[in-house]
């Protein structure tokens, strides 16, 4: 079976299931595991992450869907040269990957033999079905099944040391710098999981735009830093771009230098294996009694002197 994915979760799926030879082409996102590097790629955006700010690109990218259009281009000349016998797309959001539409009308006309295939995944317990419909589909049910097993055990060890904790600190989970966002989806299940109390976001819901005030009313006792597509550096680099009103610096967070920068692509962004690392990583950030303080590969404190503030 010859398999193109155009989401970098799907891509992480197949290739957890032992499939990464059978990827024919994949996105320009499509990161890991490394050993995928030199795939065909499918897409390409239209908007540059390292070029622009987090303000200009939820602009750009408003202006783009509010005029029924895309951020994301797919080679169609590839796909139909590649051929593929599974496409595996998504309806979730039309700002992480080609939409479904465009994706099923390129089918009809390039690869009409093709099965499409969208996932839709908004808890975390829908990303295990996920990896068991990609198995079902694949012929490599079994093993998605050992993944899926081995994935909820870690999380269940988590849970064990989290369960009766009497205290936990309120998190909130920045899932993007300007406007900001409050964490959706499974981000708010990784939070509760890992001993933390979610702040302004709901669990299977979707992300929603919120304000700077009521973070700030909502007074949270740790903030990750996790935006939306972003890579730790991302984070680094736009932090100066963003500005910051200055009763920010009142909240519990900025007084007791509980800043934190983690790789939301990796472990947030993604509907795949490794939001359950995700769920380690945030342990370790809230209880380090217990759980060990994460290493600078997994996450990086940010000190609040880096944060610029409205006068």
């Amino acid at each position: 079976m010859k398999i193109a994915s155009l989401l970098p979760s799907a891509t992480e799926i197949v290739c957890a299931l032992g499939l990464e030879k059978s990827l024919v082409g994949i996105t320009h996102e499509c990161d890991f595991p490394e050993s995928i590097a030199g795939k065909p790629h499918l897409t390409a955006s239209r908007i540059s992450h390292e070029t622009m700010s987090s303000a200009e690109i939820d602009h750009a990218v408003r202006r783009q869907l509010d005029g029924h259009g895309s951020i994301y281009d797919l080679d169609t000349a590839r796909l139909e040269q590649l051929k593929p016998d599974l496409i595996i797309t998504q309806e979730l959001c039309e700002v992480c990957a080609v939409s479904y539409r465009q994706v099923e009308k390129a089918a009809k006309m390039y690869v009409a033999d093709a099965q499409v295939v969208s996932l839709e995944p908004n808890t975390i317990s829908d990303i295990f079905d996920n990896i068991k419909t990609v198995g079902d589909l694949t012929g490599t049910g079994d093993r998605a099944e050992i993944v899926v097993a081995e994935l909820s055990n870690r999380l269940d060890k988590i849970r064990e040391k989290t369960l009766k904790l009497k205290k936990r600190p309120r998190v909130f989970v920045l899932e993007w710098l300007e406007p900001p966002f409050a964490p959706g989806h499974w981000t708010p299940e990784q939070v509760e999981i890992a001993g933390g109390a979610c702040l302004l976001g709901t669990a299977g819901e979707k992300s929603q735009t919120t304000t700077y005030r009521e973070i700030a009313e909502s007074n949270p006792e740790i903030i990750v830093l996790a935006p939306c597509g972003y890579y730790t550096d991302d984070i680094l680099r736009q932090l100066p771009n963003t500005k910051f009103p200055a009763y920010f610096k009142e909240i519990a967070a900025f007084q007791t230098g509980e800043i934190w920068a983690l790789d939301a692509s990796a472990y947030f962004s993604r509907p795949a294996p490794r939001v359950v690392n995700g769920a380690e990583i945030l342990a370790k950030i809230f209880h380090p009694e217990i759980f060990g303080a994460p290493n600078e590969a997994e996450a990086v404190r940010i000190s609040p002197d880096l944060f610029r503030f409205e006068n």
